[in-house]
């Protein structure tokens, strides 16, 4: 696995993808096909200077900043975030049972926090799409996992800081926060809406204000870049015994953070998956020390 620096490398195959994703924000925003037009125009001209961005992230967020601008809508994913949570809400009793079922184990409470990417990549129309796909992926088991790691620093640990992905995704990190309810737990979300990422509003929206302290990074990209974070988050992040890294986007950003922490994710894309080095769409829990 690439830890060469303090970003992974941007590649070519992100290009298309930030074009899709600007095109998806825009129709999500406005019916004007004018404006659309525009979108893409704007987009196209900040992916010709993709060499001036330190990693993918950094080049979303000036993306979507145009999407806003362009749209005068603050939050294109704010409906889409919302069905997300309620969709997570409506199976949370399922993800209980699930981890009672296996036995309230660490390494289950972990699957189901990584499963919640479904939520974000999944292409459904009801609940019982969710349900059916749940059950597939819940019994999906991880291609990487420290758990062993994880085990002997809980053995002095007092404290934890998750780091947050997607809106939908904050449900099941219920699951795991309520696991370590012996931890003092931090969790840490974008700073405003940027994509379909978790803000303070979503996590408490998911119920995590009741087991968790929830602050803001301070960093408005779909990620965590350590240089633009608040003088708080820097100092639960430097100071937290153990870390969690949710997603692909705060991989990209922190792929060499300067500090032990978890990589906990879905590889969703063949870059991601290369990464790792595995195959595409399989589970990972991967530590890194200094």
């Amino acid at each position: 696995m690439n830890a060469g620096g303090l970003f992974m490398k941007m590649f070519l195959d992100c290009l298309p993808c930030s074009l899709r994703q600007a095109l998806e924000a825009g129709r999500m925003a406005t019916d004007r096909p004018e404006l659309q037009e525009k979108i893409l125009e704007d987009s196209l001209k900040i992916l010709s200077g993709y060499k001036n961005y330190r990693c993918s992230p950094d080049m979303a967020r000036d993306i979507h900043l145009a999407v806003k601008e362009i749209t005068g809508i603050s939050d294109p994913y704010e409906s889409i975030k919302k069905r997300d949570i309620q969709s997570a809400k409506n199976v949370y009793p399922i993800l209980v049972r699930f981890l009672q079922e296996k036995g309230n184990s660490l390494y289950w409470a972990l699957k189901i926090a990584a499963t919640g990417n479904i939520i974000d990549s999944a292409v459904y129309h009801s609940d019982r799409d969710i349900e059916e796909c749940l059950e597939k992926e819940l019994q999906k088991e991880f291609n990487i996992c420290d758990i062993g790691i994880l085990e002997e620093k809980l053995k002095t640990a007092k404290n934890l800081l998750v780091i947050a992905d997607n809106a939908g995704e904050t449900v099941f990190d219920r699951i795991l926060a309520e696991h370590f309810k012996h931890l003092d737990i931090t969790y840490a979300v974008r700073s405003g809406p940027i994509i379909n990422d978790a803000t303070v509003q979503d996590a408490l929206a998911s119920g995590l204000g009741d087991c968790t302290r929830v602050i803001s990074t301070g960093c408005s990209t779909p990620s965590v870049i350590l240089e633009e974070t608040s003088r708080e988050f820097m100092e639960v992040f430097n100071s937290a015994d153990i870390v969690f890294s949710k997603g692909q986007g705060n991989f990209e950003a922190i792929s060499d953070p300067g500090r032990p922490l978890f990589y906990l994710l879905k590889a969703k894309c063949t870059v991601i998956a290369r990464e790792f080095g595995v195959a595409l769409n399989e589970y990972i829990f991967k530590y890194i020390g200094i």
